[in-house]
């Protein structure tokens, strides 16, 4: 297989306590790869050992490419202008801004103002430009799209997938499962750091079996059911409130989303 990232035995310590417990798996070449975990489980020390930023205490990671990282929180000085950070990092990594990448995520409509008046979301688009400024071969992008309004989320969207298009790899961490489940190929799910579940969403999905939500509002308000089998589980349930006189105002059925799955295997109520 031809894999951009090869991640074996991988242990990390602090002090007494092992945060990761000797993870194993690769992510390939040219996919979206998600790594999930809720707080505490060790995404961001996992990341942080993939990303060369954190030394860790056993096993290997093999990284066969340039590297381009975006931090969930960065920030550069108040008064740089956009361009003038784009020619700085482009002449630090010795490369060349490419006019279109530049222009795909808006950077020049950002003209002369300062570093401290762009919005949130431009922040966010000059940040990724400055991790493909040294044309990496794998992308790290952790939280790309938090504080970002409807637009600028589905824009950046557009823009992963034009990267993945280009044959990058991709590894995003985020807590937006819809987000995972519109963009990744594969997601990685740390608990307790090990690694959980490592695969495709419809073979989670297979793992922990279908789910699905009968929400069913009546005079007495909502109420929601969960099933494995809505065929068993909505006539019984339309037939006890008959019984009970109760008349249905309003009916809907979802299938089991990434969040329900996510939630079961990490052993959490809420994220």
């Amino acid at each position: 297989m031809n894999y951009a990232i090869q991640v074996q035995g991988l242990k990390k310590r602090y002090g007494s306590r092992t945060v990761l417990k000797g993870l194993d798996f690769h992510i390939e070449t040219g996919e979206i790869f998600a790594l999930l975990g809720v707080n505490g489980a060790g995404k961001t020390t996992t990341l942080e050992c993939m990303e060369g930023l954190r030394s860790y205490d056993g096993g290997t990671v093999s990284i066969h490419g340039k590297t381009g990282i975006q931090l969930q929180s960065s920030s550069l000085p108040a008064h740089i202008r956009p361009m003038e950070a784009v020619h700085l990092f482009a002449k630090w990594n010795r490369t060349i801004p490419e006019p279109s990448m530049l222009e795909a995520l808006g950077i020049p409509g950002m003209g002369k103002r300062h570093y401290e008046q762009l919005s949130t979301g431009q922040k966010r688009r000059l940040h990724l430009a400055l991790a493909l400024v040294r044309k990496p071969d794998i992308l790290f992008l952790d939280e790309p799209t938090t504080g970002l309004d409807v637009e600028g989320r589905i824009s950046l969207h557009a823009q992963i997938r034009n990267l993945r298009d280009q044959g990058k790899t991709i590894v995003l961490a985020s807590h937006d499962m819809a987000e995972v489940e519109t963009l990744c190929q594969r997601i990685g799910v740390l608990k307790d750091g090990a690694l959980a579940f490592c695969g495709t969403v419809p073979e989670l999905t297979k793992r922990l079996g279908k789910k699905y939500l009968i929400h069913i509002r009546t005079i007495r308000g909502k109420e929601t059911y969960e099933t494995g089998s809505i065929e068993e589980k909505l006539p019984a349930l339309l037939q006890e409130l008959k019984q009970k006189g109760l008349e249905i105002l309003d009916l809907t059925v979802d299938r089991g989303t990434l969040e329900q799955h996510f939630l079961e295997l990490s052993g959490k109520e809420t994220l």
